[in-house]
């Protein structure tokens, strides 16, 4: 009969790991989501029972009332310091568990590393950690961990996937220069961008798994800088691969041709329903994916459209809003007139739809029903907002016949 090898289980800090050098041939770690989840708080409704069961078999494990608190990697915001401080903290300690592991990988062995976090702030800290602790990631995957159907998935933005980073320690490059790293990204994340798109991702997944990407590229350098000296850490790639994936989410979204005729207000709202769809956003995440189309969202918001509420972003759909305080605007944006558009086809009012689409010139314009049918397609079937848009795009022919008659009309009588 053979002889089963049993796993061994200890229990350790990720900091200080009690392993010699070059020992393992994989490590494989899920680390703390940044400050998304209290994990040892939630941990001490399961620490007290347990204690009282098997506590007097394993003494070492529960010596302490409640779970251990003061070296939980997690970046809390009520420690002293407030969110900078648990931010710093988090960095620190993650990179130093990052180091660990590459102390005790084989020279040919393997790390993966799981992560995910909707915010570039999560990311900045685990891409700071990861490229200076010397691993070097070759490979990236989104893989869907998480149910849709979860309570945290409604009503917010959640994630559906997490990010699998293969990393090994290999020998980097000594300086990337970031204009020339850019060009490289750039041509590397349109060609994983494709297959991601092929494969169904979406949302601020898509955007999420274009980070694993393009880590992909800047690791294999020891420093990236620009030509003024300035050393580029993961704030700057960050910021350049939203642009690069706003880019060309848009594109796809719209199905190519008419991208470049929006207006950077229309674009936000056709990325934001695509990614976001009609949840409420952290104000700093949504000022992000509107600056990477050129959107000033602290002049934007409450003006129209865009509504702050505390510290998070809501874009409103056409039945959140009223026809008077649309036409209350001097300078109405597309995606203005089609939400007054919408209210009118809602209230019957088909005239004064005519009217509207006529005057302000996009009655007769493919784009102004391109744009309707695309941000169709990214809202869920339940959605009031798609029952009104698949309602009047139902009628588009006849409606663009109806609009020529009446502009032809209107110049005879003028």
């Amino acid at each position: 009969m053979k002889k089963l090898n049993l796993p061994m289980i200890f229990q350790a800090s990720a900091t200080e790991l009690p392993y010699p050098d070059n020992y393992f041939d994989a490590v494989f770690t899920d680390p703390p989501y940044y400050d998304n989840v209290p994990y040892s708080y939630l941990s001490d409704f399961f620490y007290v029972w347990l204690k009282r069961s098997i506590g007097d078999l394993y003494p070492e494990l529960f010596s302490t009332p409640l779970t251990p608190k003061s070296k939980e990697i997690v970046a809390y915001s009520h420690s002293e310091g407030g969110f900078e401080a648990g931010k710093r903290y988090f960095e620190e300690m993650l990179g130093k568990a990052f180091q660990e592991i590459y102390r005790v990988l084989k020279p040919n062995g393997i790390a993966v590393i799981v992560y995910t976090h909707k915010s570039t702030g999560g990311w900045e800290t685990l891409i700071n950690s990861l490229l200076d602790s010397g691993l070097v990631p070759i490979a990236s995957w989104p893989i869907d961990t998480e149910m849709r159907s979860r309570l945290r998935a409604q009503d917010s933005a959640a994630l559906a996937s997490s990010i699998y980073i293969v990393c090994r320690k290999m020998e980097r490059k000594d300086v990337g220069w970031f204009s020339e790293v850019k060009d490289e990204i750039r041509r590397y994340l349109n060609e994983k961008l494709d297959k991601l798109w092929l494969e169904g991702i979406s949302g601020a997944d898509f955007f999420i798994a274009g980070i694993g990407s393009a880590i992909e590229v800047f690791g294999k350098y020891e420093k990236v800088m620009d030509y003024e000296g300035n050393v580029i850490r993961a704030e700057k790639l960050l910021e350049f691969v939203r642009e690069v994936v706003t880019d060309y989410a848009v594109r796809q979204i719209l199905h190519n041709g008419i991208a470049g005729e929006l207006s950077p207000l229309t674009r936000f709202y056709l990325l934001w329903r695509w990614t976001f769809g009609e949840a409420k956003v952290e104000f700093d995440e949504a000022r992000k994916l509107a600056q990477s189309i050129g959107v000033n969202l602290e002049r934007e918001w409450n003006k129209g459209f865009i509504k702050k509420d505390k510290n998070y972003i809501k874009v409103l759909g056409p039945q959140e809003r009223r026809i008077e305080e649309i036409e209350s605007l001097r300078e109405k944006d597309l995606i203005d007139v089609l939400h007054y558009v919408l209210l009118l086809w809602g209230q019957g009012k088909r005239e004064e739809m005519k009217k509207v689409l006529s005057e302000s010139g996009w009655g007769n314009k493919e784009v102004f029903y391109r744009v309707a049918q695309a941000i169709s397609e990214t809202l869920p079937l339940d959605s009031k907002e798609k029952r009104f848009l698949d309602g009047f795009l139902s009628g588009k022919d006849k409606l663009i016949i109806e609009i020529n008659n009446f502009q032809e009309k209107q110049g005879r009588l003028f």
